[in-house]
């Protein structure tokens, strides 16, 4: 460590050796395995109430019942129990986990960005966590309508044995695509943001994007059926207008600034304020003098 601050505060541009960058990848890699692991031991401790609410669109379904009244679900191999407690505990471990991972893989990227790039990480992190838990609760409330759908069609003398890993499949598949879909438009802002999309190109395709929602809601979920495909496409679609509104206003902000290079002819150099520039460096390096590492220059 005292080498490596030592060759921070020698080099003023913060660049670190090969090895280095292999060593620290190596120690952040450990670091979220084990926040993962100590996670993962924890759900396997908290398997049984988290199963439960896991299981619970199933077991409001009458159809769920068995002929004592009680909510059933088969195994169908020796270790089909084993694998879906470490599958559930694992899942937990990887959430519960999330802020370790997340800030070894920060810490180990964020030393090569510039400040407004780490800004506009921040907010599509701060955007982009909310919106996924905001999929993965509709689709919670919307499982049991999809089964409802399908489980109505079993005759009244036959029971329904469905086994643990065949409805574990079905609500991870809905939590993901749910969750997944409703980052659809972060990406949209983002890249209207980073001026690759206008918004004029929004609304010329407009018509074609809420046709594509509408496709993929019917295909990407498990169960395909009219309800959950709707419940997946209309927010999605109403996301989507909020996406392109705010492209519009960003576009309209964007339009109120003056062009620095108004009235210069193709063939004439923009004027450049080298020592504006200059002390715009020398400020950054200065605010970056007090952290771990220098930012580096591009």
């Amino acid at each position: 460590m005292r080498l490596t601050r030592r060759r921070r505060a020698v080099d003023p541009e913060g660049r670190m050796p090969l090895m280095d960058h292999l060593r620290e990848l190596r120690n952040r890699l450990i670091k979220a395995i084990l926040g993962l692991l100590l996670g993962t031991v924890i759900g396997w401790i908290i398997f049984q109430p988290v199963w439960d609410f896991l299981k619970e669109p199933y077991c409001a379904l009458p159809e769920s019942k068995d002929l004592n009244g009680a909510c059933s679900l088969v195994v169908n191999g020796i270790f089909s129990a084993f694998f879906l407690r470490l599958k559930i505990a694992f899942i937990i471990g990887a959430v519960l986990s999330a802020p370790v991972w997340l800030y070894q893989l920060w810490a180990f990227v964020a030393p090569g960005l510039y400040r407004n790039e780490r800004r506009w990480t921040y907010i599509f992190m701060g955007a982009a966590i909310p919106l996924f838990f905001v999929g993965t609760a509709l689709a919670y409330l919307t499982v049991d309508k999809g089964l409802s759908i399908f489980l109505g069609f079993v005759p009244e003398d036959v029971a329904a044995l469905i086994t643990v890993d065949h409805y574990l499949g079905y609500v991870l598949a809905m939590l993901l695509v749910f969750g997944l879909t409703f980052e659809l438009p972060l990406f949209v802002v983002i890249l209207n943001l980073a001026g690759v999309l206008t918004s004029a190109r929004i609304r010329k395709s407009q018509r074609i994007i809420i046709f594509g929602i509408f496709v993929f809601s019917a295909v990407a979920t498990p169960s395909a059926d009219p309800f959950t495909m709707l419940a997946l496409a209309l927010p999605t679609v109403l996301l989507f207008e909020a996406a392109a509104l705010l492209a519009f206003l960003n576009d309209r902000r964007r339009a109120r600034r003056p062009d620095p290079y108004a009235g210069l002819s193709d063939d004439e150099a923009a004027p450049l304020n080298l020592e504006e520039i200059d002390a715009e460096l020398e400020k950054g390096l200065r605010e970056d003098a007090g952290g771990d590492r220098v930012e580096p220059t591009r």
